[in-house]
């Protein structure tokens, strides 16, 4: 979502389907709800009450099925109480309905009461994501055009495949020589028997 970032990508690949993916989109919610649990334990704490938040992150932003039976135990604990925080985390579970739309058009709909929802929640950091997603939400839909045709599992584990490769390129002297590396390393392409040889 960084604007530079996008800006380069319509530069220079124009005809490519720019795709906001549910991990990123997943991430700026969870950075959310850790800004609004923050600032709600800080004003508890003020004002003189017991801390029920104390040891919840992980309750909170880990996925329900994976959570550890005291994590689970604690998410009971805190759906009881009446906190900002529970309501920030109430919001973040609705919005997992938008990735199990098939169709565009509703997800579209979705998108907008949702958003609605979360503008009228006088939760400050989840306000300014239903702002951020609103901004991009041409983008976000594009996830509904490649739906099954696209895994960004996959571009995700090419990219850490390539990082990996670039952090043991040392002695490597040229952008064109790393660019011959890369295509061998992550192309699978054949090692001329020229290399083997020492001058």
């Amino acid at each position: 979502m960084w604007k530079a970032f996008l800006t380069s990508v319509k530069e220079h690949a124009p005809n490519t389907l720019n795709i906001l993916d549910r991990f990123h989109i997943v991430k700026k919610i969870n950075e959310a709800i850790d800004k609004v649990r923050n600032e709600e334990t800080k004003s508890l704490k003020s004002k003189g009450k017991d801390v029920e938040l104390k040891n919840s992150r992980w309750a909170l932003l880990i996925r329900e099925e994976n959570l550890t039976e005291n994590q689970a135990t604690k998410l009971n604990d805190l759906l009881q109480l009446n906190l900002r925080t529970v309501r920030a985390y109430l919001l973040k579970e609705e919005f997992d309905y938008f990735w199990q739309y098939t169709s565009k058009t509703w997800a579209s709909k979705f998108l907008k009461v949702w958003t609605t929802k979360v503008m009228r929640s006088r939760l400050e950091p989840m306000k300014k994501v239903a702002q951020t997603i609103l901004n991009h939400e041409l983008l976000i839909m594009n996830w509904f055009e490649a739906k099954g045709e696209l895994h960004l599992g996959a571009v995700e584990g090419l990219k850490n495949r390539l990082k990996s490769c670039i952090r043991n390129s040392y002695g490597v002297k040229t952008f064109k020589i790393l660019e011959i590396m890369l295509y061998h390393k992550l192309g699978d392409l054949p090692v001329s028997e020229e290399a083997h040889k020492f001058f």
